[in-house]
């Protein structure tokens, strides 16, 4: 069989119609081994499939978010357990204060296997406390667009070029990696933009960062001007890095366009904490590498949920329910029709298990479980789940109209209790139907 989806043509031979009477072509794939492969058909994931990295900046990014300040002993303890996830690089500001300088000192220390980025003005005073600290990797930015040199900076674009490239050619007369980043570039001249990338580019620096700084662009918006830098400096010199903040809830779409125009590092924070609305957080931004862009990175996503919990202790931001992936209602399970389907095989509501991300998977009871979530109660609490018991149970608690009366882990050893007394066969009808 042929179908096509926009610009792409797909061939698929392991299909078969389910009823020859139906008035609706209805096909069901054969690959049944793998639930999503139609959508990574669509998301066309094997195509320019490429390794693209993290930068977790929660020891900097993470400490402008109002009111959250780390100890020493907790950002150490961060770094240690972010090294632990599997991120590329971790960032650092070690010129915020005495602490923050001490800290870096000692991270570096730590004979981590990320890189330790020390994030710095673009002064060179401030690049001699990255070297009095040892940082092998330096970062620096600069303010580029008309509204941060008017309104920040107060300096005119040649002004601002001339510092740029001044403490850029110091930073590399030291012998160190480095990044620059063009701060507020997604509101800056195209013309200009380009000029200090490349500029940039051709004194030798590793990175450029392009950071949405506001969260004013869309997901073409980013992928555009991604590309436009990407396709007009010397990539075999210069890598990009995306920093994109999430002021209208498009942070981490931007930065996967981003990648898919060009870039191939996106930063990120443990729970998305940053200044105002923050950035992509880390653990929707590892599974979207790992799950739908088929990056094959080698993290480690059972932290996720203790990344998470541990960020949530030390600055008191309590962690929404609905957080994907981390949050306590990202696998729990209510509608009725939802049970049914969750009992006999997960995989039909969850994309990916919750033990992978170390979280767990929760059933609902209420007026809304239905026949099959009351018998599965039924159940667990010893007593008979036949047809009959189950739908008088499931009327009860609608007549009872006290919405969700009970919560329940649905773990492993449960999942085989009730699999292996088969109440989901118990309670089909003569016809086979439940």
């Amino acid at each position: 069989m042929f179908f096509c989806i926009g610009k792409f043509n797909f061939f698929n031979e392991n299909i078969y119609k389910l009823n020859d009477k139906s008035n609706v072509n209805c096909v069901m794939s054969l690959k049944s081994d793998d639930p999503n492969y139609f959508a990574h058909l669509y998301n066309d994931s094997d195509r320019d499939k490429k390794y693209i990295k993290i930068l977790d900046s929660t020891l900097r990014e993470g400490e402008q978010h109002p009111g959250v300040s780390f100890s020493n002993k907790q950002r150490i303890q961060i770094a240690w357990m972010l090294d632990s996830f599997g991120v590329d690089q971790i960032e650092i500001s070690p010129i915020v204060s005495l602490d923050h300088r001490d800290a870096t000192k000692i991270i570096l220390k730590q004979g981590l296997k990320a890189d330790i980025v020390a994030h710095v003005r673009a002064i060179k005073s401030d690049v001699d406390v990255a070297i009095d600290c040892n940082a092998s990797w330096v970062a620096t930015y600069l303010g580029i667009s008309d509204i941060h040199l008017s309104s920040k900076l107060r300096i005119s674009r040649e002004e601002a070029k001339i510092r740029a490239l001044e403490v850029a050619d110091y930073i590399k007369s030291h012998g160190l990696k480095s990044r620059f980043t063009m701060e507020d570039a997604s509101r800056t001249d195209p013309d200009f933009l380009l000029d200090m990338c490349k500029e940039i580019s051709n004194r030798g620096m590793e990175r450029i960062s392009i950071p949405d700084t506001v969260g004013i662009m869309r997901p073409r918006g980013m992928y555009n001007i991604v590309k436009f830098v990407h396709d007009n400096i010397d990539t075999s010199k210069t890598s990009l890095d995306v920093h994109c903040h999430n002021d209208v809830g498009l942070a981490l779409s931007n930065a996967l366009s981003g990648c898919e125009g060009g870039a191939d590092q996106i930063h990120t924070t443990i729970d998305g904490i940053g200044e105002r609305t923050g950035i992509p957080t880390l653990a929707e931004t590892a599974v979207a590498l790992n799950l739908i862009y088929k990056s094959n990175n080698d993290f480690r996503l059972h932290m996720l949920k203790d990344l998470s919990r541990t960020i949530s202790e030390y600055t008191k931001i309590p962690i929404h329910e609905s957080k994907p992936l981390v949050g306590d209602s990202s696998y729990k399970h209510k509608a009725g029709t939802h049970l049914a389907a969750i009992l006999r095989n997960p995989s039909a509501y969850e994309i990916i298990e919750p033990k992978l991300v170390g979280n767990r998977r929760k059933i609902v009871f209420g007026e809304l479980s239905g026949k099959n979530g009351s018998a599965y109660l039924l159940s667990i609490l010893g007593l008979g789940a036949s047809k009959d018991n189950a739908e008088s149970l499931a009327r009860g608690l609608k007549e009872l109209r006290m919405g969700d009366i009970l919560e329940l882990y649905l773990d492993e050893t449960l999942e085989r209790k009730i699999l292996n007394e088969g109440y989901m066969k118990t309670n089909k009808d003569k016809n086979g139907k439940s």
